[in-house]
């Protein structure tokens, strides 16, 4: 197994240990599952990046890869749910877009027409990230003592900027991932109205 797929693989494992950290009521679990993402999170970055420079793509990190990445996402966001970190209607409508595209795209391999990842997925894809390391810190920043006050605790009209800019990041990322759901479906709807 060649070393972008095994940074593939370890983002399963990772995200495992992720839900672990964050299910789980041990002191400064909120910042475990914090580093435990963001090193998920560089894994996907990685892993692509080697295999396109070493010309190292294989059809197991074609299928895996992006299955690794909405595993990770999802898991989180729902995650957030149990933990009441975010509304249940906002996961609803990202992983419904994940499940659909993810559809989409196997019903497009069964024709043999292989869909390309587009601009505002990948921006949807950063977004949601974004999203999830913010409400991470949100929830863990003081647990970090003076370099947390610090850095994302200092005041903005009346509370810490970090609990100023986490909602927006949610709204940001529910909004491109339901735009970017649309117009992939919009765009690609010849492959699945066909059938129907």
């Amino acid at each position: 197994m060649n070393l972008p797929n095994q940074l593939t693989v370890s983002r399963f494992v990772l995200t495992l240990a992720f839900l672990i950290a964050i299910f789980s009521s041990f002191p400064f679990h909120e910042t475990v599952a914090l580093v435990f993402f963001v090193a998920a999170s560089i894994t996907d970055w990685m892993d692509g990046a080697i295999a396109r420079k070493h010309k190292l793509v294989t059809d197991f990190g074609k299928l895996m890869d992006p299955l690794a990445d909405k595993i990770l996402v999802c898991s989180a966001f729902i995650a957030f749910v149990g933990e009441h970190l975010m509304p249940a209607w906002m996961v609803t409508i990202i992983v419904a877009r994940e499940l659909a595209i993810t559809g989409l795209r196997l019903v497009a391999a069964n024709k043999n027409v292989v869909l390309a990842a587009e601009g505002f997925g990948k921006h949807k894809t950063i977004s949601q990230i974004v999203a999830i390391i913010a409400i991470l810190v949100s929830s863990s920043y003081q647990q970090w003592d003076v370099v947390g006050t610090t850095v994302f605790g200092f005041v903005i009209a009346g509370k810490p900027w970090v609990e100023w800019f986490t909602p927006g990041s949610i709204w940001v990322a529910v909004i491109l991932t339901f735009i970017s759901g649309w117009l992939y479906l919009w765009r690609n709807r010849n492959i699945y109205l066909s059938d129907m």
